[in-house]
């Protein structure tokens, strides 16, 4: 192949497929991870593996991974992009949304890293792109723990950043804003969705995951010894 490979989680819809419709589009071939396979092979992307992994299950990312560089070689870019909202109030949610949301966005991005990351050291050269949140930057009403997992991603991008600069390998964190994506479907409280649409809709509508794609496009395609450390992004009219 021309181009390395790259590795996708939550690949299955939103801000995941975008992204990976954008990246095959310019000619990496890919490893989709997600747990709808089904919604992966339906993009029929060329070079591209997809397999039904929950990435929690670090032997199974890791299985996934020594099977595609196998076949295309080693990873040379990771997004984590795989994540889970689950919003209430704290003396309301069930703690096991919590558990959920911390065993998704934090130790199934942590999963990842530990895969490739010390190939990429090795090799002096990677990428890996940690798909966050502004939640991971500021607070917002019923968001507490979610923020916390955002927060998380932040703090642990930032600090594997200087933990591995001189070994010239990149961290990189996307900070969207409001998506239109399946994210809020994933919120159990009917009044909570409810407000989140008419938040949206008050700020004449929300970012476009290509918007995120573009974005992780642009960051991962510049020159290896520039790394842009963090993108925030988010519809004009959005206020916090």
């Amino acid at each position: 192949m021309s181009k390395s490979l790259v590795v996708i989680t939550g690949a299955s819809s939103g801000i995941g497929e975008a992204t990976a419709r954008q990246l095959s589009a310019e000619g990496y071939p890919l490893l989709l991870l997600a747990r709808r396979v089904e919604r992966m092979e339906a993009m029929n992307l060329p070079n591209t593996l997809c397999r039904q992994v929950d990435i929690t299950d670090v032997a199974a990312v890791k299985a996934a991974i020594e099977e595609a560089e196998a076949k295309f070689g080693p990873v040379d870019c990771l997004i984590n992009n795989a994540g889970i909202m689950l919003l209430g109030l704290a003396d309301e949610q069930d703690p096991a949304e919590w558990q959920s949301m911390f065993n998704v966005n934090v130790m199934g991005m942590l999963n990842g890293i530990h895969a490739v990351l010390s190939g990429m050291k090795s090799r002096k050269h990677g990428t890996v792109i940690n798909i966050s949140s502004i939640a991971g930057r500021k607070t917002f009403p019923s968001h507490a723990a979610y923020c916390g997992t955002k927060f998380a991603v932040h703090a642990i991008t930032e600090n594997i950043r200087e933990e591995v600069a001189d070994d010239n390998v990149r961290f990189i964190t996307i900070a969207p804003g409001a998506v239109e994506t399946e994210l809020l479907s994933h919120t159990t409280s009917d009044e909570i969705k409810a407000g989140y649409e008419e938040w949206k809709e008050g700020m004449g509508g929300v970012i476009a995951p290509q918007d995120i794609a573009n974005a992780i496009s642009y960051a991962y395609n510049q020159p290896q010894n520039l790394c842009i450390r963090e993108i925030v992004l988010a519809a004009t009219r959005q206020q916090p």
